[in-house]
């Protein structure tokens, strides 16, 4: 492990069963939660998995545990109502572990990215806000760039040294993009002492030295895995290494 192997803020987090009303219901059903019960060993953990089994449900929680609103954004943005997702009930049933808090910390969540854009433009005749909302996301509107080059700017220009959580990152991202990304969070790690908890679907992401790779397995919990062992891997390089088969299986 390297210098930025350790956790520098959250340590973890667990279930409370008594603070779940029903296992029947969602977001409690998934297998993983009832026996929840999570220690974070890296500044930069991947949490990955198939679509549904839980990587925003859980990224969500801990970024509400954190202080952030669910629907993505700093401390600025509780009560803001700027996207469809109010709260977070997994994050009641739960309590975290912290080596020490933040003084800074930001849930960044990619599909609610415009909405998040356009509160930013909401706040131009906010004299909170002394009429330059965008100060810590490029300087300019959001809508104002692709949505690509928007994702971007807010990580490169939003996150410093805390504790910041990433739902998707690289929905919108080249991967050349992707890669810019990665050396911002290696910048960020490293230099400037953060953590970061990210769901992703990103080989390229998870290809970050030291970091720690959390996967969602079909009958519930999460196992850490290597890169080589996880499907994101073996699919992508399957197919790169010889599309024309990959092809020729998917038509018959």
């Amino acid at each position: 492990m390297g210098a930025a192997a350790r956790p520098p803020y959250l340590e973890g987090a667990y279930l409370v069963p008594e603070k779940v009303g029903s296992f029947e219901e969602h977001p409690f059903c998934l297998p993983w939660v009832r026996d929840f019960d999570l220690t974070l060993s890296a500044a930069v953990t991947f949490v990955i998995g198939e679509n549904g089994s839980g990587k925003t449900t859980l990224v969500e929680a801990l970024a509400v545990l954190a202080g952030l609103p669910a629907s993505g954004g700093s401390r600025n943005e509780r009560g803001a109502n700027h996207g469809p997702k109010g709260d977070s009930p997994l994050a009641h049933a739960l309590r975290p572990r912290f080596r020490k808090r933040p003084r800074d910390t930001y849930f960044f969540r990619g599909e609610f990215s415009a909405h998040f854009a356009s509160l930013l433009d909401s706040r131009r005749s906010d004299p909170f806000f002394n009429g330059d909302p965008y100060a810590r996301y490029g300087g300019g509107s959001l809508h104002s760039r692709s949505h690509g080059e928007g994702f971007l700017d807010v990580m490169v220009n939003r996150i410093g040294n805390g504790l910041y959580f990433l739902d998707e990152p690289e929905a919108a991202l080249s991967p050349q993009r992707q890669l810019s990304l990665a050396r911002v969070l290696y910048d960020r790690a490293h230099r400037s002492g953060s953590q970061f908890v990210i769901a992703t679907h990103s080989p390229i992401l998870m290809t970050y030295p030291d970091a720690e790779l959390l996967q969602f397995e079909p009958a519930g919990g999460l196992r850490r895995v290597r890169l080589e062992d996880t499907e994101h891997y073996s699919i992508t390089r399957a197919v790169l290494q010889n599309a024309e088969a990959f092809w020729r299986h998917l038509r018959e």
